[in-house]
């Protein structure tokens, strides 16, 4: 599936992948920014506290990376930041899970400590949550465009389509 011109650009969606991406962009760009200004030691396994979680140069240097990636899909908007924040929301959960295997080990690399694994967990599940947000669900409204493609050709999308009325976008944007 081509997700690309499935939502219109003035969805009503697109605002809630740019506010999500947007707003955990910002917290990971906050806390790396004070990592790298605490000038922390870039390979060190036991880390500093930065706003109450352990970091060291190297999970800050990450943080602020992914900081713009999930910033530039907030400019980008639409599709594209519900994929990036998807993306990037397993990538946290998967990396909670790889750190809560690592912890108290030499290949610690980025100081994580139980409360870095639960901050990762929770900011990877809401940044996917925001992703999702409209996009999967069984129970997604007639008039959602995901639903639409999923029933394109079916005599439903044609009925849901009939009774959106004729100022509905199309798939790609389209209206009749």
């Amino acid at each position: 599936m081509d997700l690309r011109d499935e939502l219109p650009v003035d969805h009503r969606l697109a605002q809630v992948y740019r506010i999500g991406a947007g707003l955990c962009g910002a917290v990971l760009l906050v806390f790396g920014c004070l990592g790298l200004a605490d000038g922390l030691s870039f390979f060190s396994t036991s880390g500093e506290q930065v706003a109450g979680l352990s970091s060291n140069g190297l999970l800050s240097l990450i943080s602020v990376v992914f900081a713009v990636v999930l910033i530039a899909g907030a400019v980008i908007g639409g599709n594209t930041a519900s994929t990036v924040n998807i993306a990037v929301g397993v990538l946290f959960v998967l990396s909670g899970f790889v750190n809560l295997a690592l912890l108290d080990s030499d290949a610690n690399l980025l100081a994580f400590r139980i409360p870095n694994v639960i901050f990762s967990f929770v900011m990877g599940f809401v940044i996917a949550t925001f992703g999702m947000y409209g996009r999967v669900s069984s129970k997604l409204p007639h008039d959602n465009p995901y639903w639409r493609t999923r029933h394109a050709g079916t005599e439903h999308a044609a009925a849901a389509q009939a009774a959106a009325g004729p100022g509905v976008p199309r798939l790609g944007g389209r209206t009749s």
